[in-house]
């Protein structure tokens, strides 16, 4: 392997590794809070899988991708609560349904781009919320849905920290392997001359119309599946976890991780999710110190927006990519 190749592929490879280990790392009385906290980590990752595709790639804009989280999350739930569905049926119901979802907003949303993408996207996020406070016979209302069963496949149950840890996170390998593919081909070089110029990718022969669609279904696919395994790992769920200030979390992952990379979205995930868990990063913190962190925890989230957007305005993907030319690789 060359110089260029082991500059590429290595630092994820270690990352990669780091989290596969993660499970045999934490040992002592606090494992069970960190591979809690790692859990979630992955679950946002998993959304902004596929926010990568849908802005950084097609550059796309979207505020309403905690809908499909919670679409995903209260559909699965739903199914195998209060019918009593295995959760495998619950899963592939949270897919289709996303999927409806993500293809509905598309359509109406095809002549539209910029902010005021954005804005049609917000008002389809405001008007789920709203269904999820008021559809109280389904979802609970805002008391919440609670004793949603453990996923299980056939006999086993993902019970134990570890299990849940690697349930997730086997969903985000496959769920990064899948994007690597589409992102790598045709589809890919497509979304790329999408996000350049919607004219220019029309003169190249792309079927704009249809690619919109597409990616927007993918990216509310990915939402509702990380929706489904939240709802299954945590055992509770609430219309407050799928709100605006979600949306636009996930959204500031995506934009800091930078475009054109998967890699950098998910690095994004992993550093405003444990933002918010300092005692997980640093354990032995006081309780006092604690309590001013959760306390300035959006502000927080403010500065590392603020600070990489000042140094760094690819973000992460395009500051790694920065460093790689300065080494003399060709990318």
């Amino acid at each position: 392997m060359g110089r260029a190749a082991l500059l590429r592929y290595v630092p994820g490879a270690v990352v990669a590794l780091f989290f596969a280990a993660l499970p045999l790392l934490a040992t002592g009385s606090d494992a069970r809070y960190v591979l809690k906290v790692f859990t979630f980590v992955g679950v946002n990752a998993l959304v902004v899988l596929g926010l990568a595709l849908l802005f950084g790639y097609a550059g796309q804009v979207s505020l309403g991708h905690a809908a499909f989280f919670g679409l995903g999350a209260y559909t699965s739930a739903y199914l195998t609560t209060r019918l009593e569905l295995p959760w495998i049926i619950g899963l592939l119901a949270a897919v289709l349904v996303t999927a409806i979802g993500g293809m509905l907003l598309a359509l109406p949303s095809l002549r539209l781009k910029g902010h005021y993408l954005a804005m049609a996207t917000l008002g389809f996020g405001e008007i789920m919320h709203v269904a999820f406070v008021e559809a109280s016979g389904i979802t609970g209302g805002p008391d919440g849905f609670s004793r949603i069963p453990l996923a299980a496949l056939g006999g086993f149950v993902f019970e134990s920290p570890q299990a849940k840890y690697w349930l997730v996170w086997g969903a985000v390998a496959v769920g990064f392997i899948i994007a690597g593919n589409i992102v790598s081909g045709r589809p890919g070089r497509s979304m790329l001359a999408l996000h350049g110029s919607e004219q220019g990718a029309v003169a190249s022969g792309v079927d704009i119309t249809g690619l919109k669609v597409r990616v927007f279904t993918a990216s509310a696919v990915y939402a509702g599946v990380a929706g489904c395994l939240y709802a299954h790992v945590v055992g509770f769920i609430s219309p407050s976890s799928f709100t605006l200030h979600n949306s636009v979390i996930f959204v500031a992952m995506a934009v800091l991780g930078g475009g054109r990379s998967l890699a950098g979205p998910v690095a994004a995930a992993l550093i405003l999710t444990l933002a918010g868990f300092a005692d997980a990063v640093f354990p032995g913190l006081s309780r006092e110190t604690l309590a001013v962190i959760q306390d300035w925890q959006a502000d927080l989230y403010g500065l590392i927006i603020i600070s990489v957007m000042l140094l760094a305005p690819a973000g992460f993907a395009g500051l790694y990519r920065a460093g790689l030319r300065s080494v003399g690789v060709k990318l």
